[in-house]
């Protein structure tokens, strides 16, 4: 059964809101989304002049020159103690730590992995000349990590991270429904038009097939990514949310001018 509780800036005209968050309820599991549509400013954030962000106050404090300030925010993916990050990262372009296809500990590790992928391509429209009709080319796209190797797919920005949650429409082989291996999770999906990112955290202890069928059965995302777990944080002006925590890695934000 899904619940959904609409805060009252959802009440708001559409048009203004550059994310949409809401609270919801998937089989007694309660949950907060927040889904991002192209083209939207999303990107990812991890060094700035000083080094490491770590926290979503420091990524707001850095956009404000700019004009700019982040309408959501969520961590991206895993990263070592210095806050590196753990596999494939890209920002703005420029890849800082290359892909990593072979298997290893952890869930990182728990192969098929995947990498969540920004290509900048929301506005724009493909002419298929197959059969002569024009398609927007995909905004967004989570891919299993060895096919995303074997593309070569071009992202403005991209972040590495496992396990992979949903394949294509399946569920990773390894999870089980009856997992005890319980813990506070995010994500984020990827709609089969690739012009939409939902972006999933659990606000109770959820296993990876539950989490999975979140994205496959009630947001209808094929492909879907793993982001972390015990320190997942989510930063969500419209539901008054701001998590506060360790330092953070890498991170996944959109940008609205400011005022």
């Amino acid at each position: 059964m899904l619940r959904l509780v609409i805060p009252f800036a959802l009440l708001l005209p559409q048009a203004a809101l550059a994310v949409t968050c809401r609270d919801l309820e998937f089989e007694g599991l309660s949950y907060t989304a927040c889904s991002v549509a192209a083209p939207e400013d999303l990107r990812l954030f991890l060094n700035g002049a000083d080094g490491p962000y770590g926290s979503f106050a420091a990524v707001e404090t850095a956009l404000e020159p700019q004009g700019g300030m982040l309408a959501f925010a969520m961590n991206a993916g895993m990263y070592h103690e210095d806050l590196r990050a753990v596999g494939l990262y890209v920002e703005n372009g420029v890849e800082s730590a290359p892909i990593v296809t072979s298997d290893g500990p952890g869930n990182f590790g728990l192969l098929p992995n995947g990498v969540f992928c920004i290509t900048g391509n929301g506005g724009v429209s493909l002419y298929d000349g197959a059969t002569g009709e024009s398609k927007p080319a995909p905004a967004f796209a989570v891919m299993e990590s060895r096919r995303f190797a074997d593309t070569g797919a071009s992202c403005r920005y991209a972040t590495q991270s496992g396990p992979m949650l949903v394949i294509d429409g399946a569920l990773h082989p390894r999870f089980l429904a009856t997992s005890d291996s319980l813990n506070y999770r995010n994500g984020v999906g990827v709609s089969a038009d690739g012009q939409t990112a939902e972006f999933v955290i659990s606000n109770d202890g959820v296993n990876f097939h539950s989490f999975a069928r979140l994205f496959r059965d009630v947001l209808d995302t094929p492909n879907a990514l793993f982001l972390d777990g015990s320190i997942s944080r989510l930063y969500a002006p419209q539901l008054d949310r701001n998590d506060a925590g360790f330092p953070m890695g890498p991170m996944v934000g959109v940008v609205v001018p400011r005022g």
